[in-house]
């Protein structure tokens, strides 16, 4: 994927991945130099750019990040296509820059797309509501912490052709050949909750590892092991054990405070 100045050899460009991040193409990551941009760009394919942005959701309420912008084509399709109201992208290699602001400028989209030299790494996401990426498995997890920590609860991202290791994405389908993946970035629930429902006291003890959601809820001195348990963003669901009934409860996260959803009327708050 990647050629020396003697020419495109595939096991050169299998050895050379690690130093690649792809965006809407292919750019060079090099977080403790200056990048190195000997590289062959590789543009993401219109169908799969409107299947991405499909799959995120993308509307007039999102302001779009594309983490290794390439050419600028994603972030223009979420402004122009899509209508996002906000489009930035983030690469390293001023070539591609270049290259992306020129299609801003015939696109049209004026100030609401911006593109940036920068590594991804030391990006502000916090903006974000959602994200695209076409960045190796292993560049994937290396950003999974910071996607994380700085994106909100419920934020969508779409990757292209790799996935985010043990956090499973929510939807993943082939475009013309090219596997998308959907991952919606979950709340963190960690700890221990107090619930309120009418008379009934139920604590949670809870762990999420991603989406990934396990715990155990005390009733009246008595535990048991949630079941059924799942977040996906803000919505949180499981199912607790009362009198020899599974019951099912869901609701919605905010911060420190659970509130249920549904015909169950239940809130938990962090203690």
């Amino acid at each position: 994927m990647q050629s020396s100045k003697s020419g495109f050899r595939a096991l050169a460009g299998i050895a050379a991945l690690t130093a690649l991040v792809f965006g809407a193409g292919l750019y060079s990551l090099n977080v403790s130099a200056q990048p190195k941009l000997d590289i062959h760009f590789v543009p993401t394919p219109h169908e799969v750019v409107k299947r991405m942005l499909e799959l995120a959701k993308v509307g007039p309420d999102d302001i779009h990040y594309d983490l290794g912008s390439g050419d600028g084509r994603i972030v223009i399709a979420a402004v122009k296509d899509f209508k996002a109201k906000k489009g930035v992208g983030i690469d390293l290699d001023p070539q591609r820059i270049k290259e992306a602001n020129e299609n801003k400028a015939k696109a049209g989209v004026g100030d609401n797309v911006t593109f940036r030299e920068q590594n991804i790494f030391e990006t502000d996401l916090s903006e974000a509501s959602t994200v695209s990426m076409y960045l190796l498995t292993s560049i994937n997890i290396r950003m999974r912490p910071k996607l994380l920590k700085e994106l909100k609860p419920g934020t969508r991202i779409v990757t292209h052709a790799f996935n985010m290791g043990e956090w499973k994405e929510e939807h993943s389908e082939s475009v013309e050949g090219y596997q998308v993946y959907l991952f919606i970035v979950p709340a963190n629930v960690n700890g221990k909750w107090e619930v309120s429902e009418g008379e009934r006291k139920i604590s949670l003890d809870l762990k999420s590892e991603f989406t990934e959601l396990s715990g155990t809820a005390t009733v009246n001195g008595k535990s048991s092991t949630l079941k059924d348990s799942k977040i996906t963003g803000t919505k949180i669901e499981f199912t607790i054990d009362l009198d020899g009934k599974p019951v099912k409860y869901e609701g919605n996260v905010d911060g420190g405070t659970i509130t249920g959803s549904g015909a169950s009327k239940w809130s938990a708050k962090k203690s």
